[in-house]
């Protein structure tokens, strides 16, 4: 599936990511996921991408980015947008799909293999125009879920399909973990988030 000769760029669909791994019962370990690309190939560019809400004191996921932030990945964010429904239910769409379209369109020149982490079929298009150009695309999510996490069509599109479910013992972050955040000069400190917080119950993907 890969060739160590190979350029690679990793996007991450992070709320769709967060989602598959909940469902298959672990939290994802993201020092180790980049180290497992680092690798595989040449390791170019690892994007993760959230919608974070800019109005509260405190988020959650907010150590989780800071530590991608300064860990080897590159974070897209941008606010969550709150409305209400015509039930009169608090709603908020946070999708970052353009952005991730936009930045692998960008990349394409420079990258032979690009690893996508969501299964949100709405890619399924990116992926075909990824091939005309001759780049290799591998999708990560799960099928081993009722219902299973990807769409169909999106898997049927890509060159290689990875099952997370087959790869949790090498992306699986133990239960007692807490990764350390390398800071600007260099220093660490211990932070502590729980995932279980990181919650998308809310939020519309539209």
């Amino acid at each position: 599936m890969f060739d160590p000769r190979e350029k690679i760029a990793v996007f991450i669909d992070g709320a769709n990511l967060y989602a598959t791994s909940r469902t298959l019962g672990f939290d994802i370990d993201y020092r180790r996921l980049l180290a497992d690309f680092r690798e595989k190939g040449y390791l170019v560019r690892a994007i993760y991408y959230t919608a974070l809400a800019e109005d509260q004191e405190y988020s959650s996921i907010r150590p989780l980015i800071d530590w991608l932030d300064y860990n080897g990945y590159k974070v897209v964010t941008k606010p969550l947008k709150e409305f209400t429904d015509a039930q009169g239910r608090r709603r908020v769409k946070g999708n970052m799909d353009v952005e991730l379209v936009v930045d692998a369109m960008e990349l394409a020149d420079h990258i032979d293999h690009f690893v996508l982490f969501s299964g949100d079929g709405d890619f399924r298009c990116l992926v075909e125009a990824l091939q005309r150009k001759g780049k290799k695309v591998t999708v990560a999510s799960t099928v081993k879920t009722k219902p299973p996490m990807i769409a169909d069509e999106l898997r049927r599109q890509a060159d290689h399909f990875m099952d997370l479910a087959n790869l949790s013992d090498s992306v699986r972050r133990a239960p007692a973990e807490r990764p350390s955040r390398a800071g600007p000069e260099g220093e660490t400190d211990e932070y502590d988030y729980d995932e279980e917080d990181y919650e998308y119950d809310e939020i519309e993907d539209v």
